[in-house]
C-alpha cells in the first residue's frame, strides 16, 4: 500500500479524494488485522498509528484538529478543499 501521506498530498479532486478514503479505510483494516495478531499497548497508538478506532472518537478528533488548524494561511490545502477534507480525515486517525 502506498504511503497515506503521499496519497493525501495527491488529493486535488473528487476522484483522488475517493482514492484517499479507500486508502484510509485500508490502513484502518490493516491495523485491525495486525492488532488481532499482536495487540499494541492500550497506552500507545496501534500498529499503523491509529489513536482513535471508534467512529465517534475518530470524528471528534478530526473535528478538533480541523478547529485547531483552521485559518492557517500557509496551508496549501486552504486553496484545495478536497485536500483539506482529506487532511481533516487523516487527522482523525491520530489527533487526541
Amino acid at each position: 500500500m502506498s504511503d497515506l501521506n503521499d496519497i493525501e498530498a495527491a488529493v486535488n479532486n473528487e476522484a483522488s479524494f475517493i482514492n484517499f478514503l479507500n486508502a484510509l479505510a485500508a490502513d484502518w483494516e490493516e491495523e485491525q488485522r495486525k492488532e488481532s495478531i499482536r495487540p499494541s499497548s492500550p497506552y500507545d497508538a496501534g500498529a499503523n498509528g491509529w489513536e482513535n478506532v471508534s467512529a465517534g472518537d475518530f470524528l471528534e478528533a478530526a473535528s478538533a484538529w480541523a478547529r485547531s488548524t483552521g485559518g492557517r494561511a500557509e496551508n496549501d490545502a486552504d486553496k484545495n478543499p478536497w485536500r483539506r477534507a482529506a487532511e481533516i480525515l487523516r487527522a482523525g486517525k491520530f489527533y487526541e
